[in-house]
């Protein structure tokens, strides 16, 4: 009989730790796509990936032999 309540009682203490977790984790992603959004918008940022894609094309041109 105790076995069960002390296994009750882990049960319901483990559901508030689920929500916190999945608010900390929801936090976490906010805070990685903000960044992500604030690399995006610079312009040094556009410009290394524009020099990036401009390397991968003249690679693949060079391999197709062009």
């Amino acid at each position: 009989m105790a076995g069960k309540l002390v296994q009750a009682v882990r049960r319901h203490g483990q559901r508030g730790m689920t929500t916190a977790e999945y608010a900390v984790g929801s936090v976490a992603v906010a805070t990685g796509v903000g960044t992500i959004i604030t690399l995006i918008q610079q312009p040094w940022f556009q410009e290394i990936i524009k020099k990036l894609m401009e390397l991968i094309i003249q690679i693949i041109t060079e391999i197709l032999g062009g």
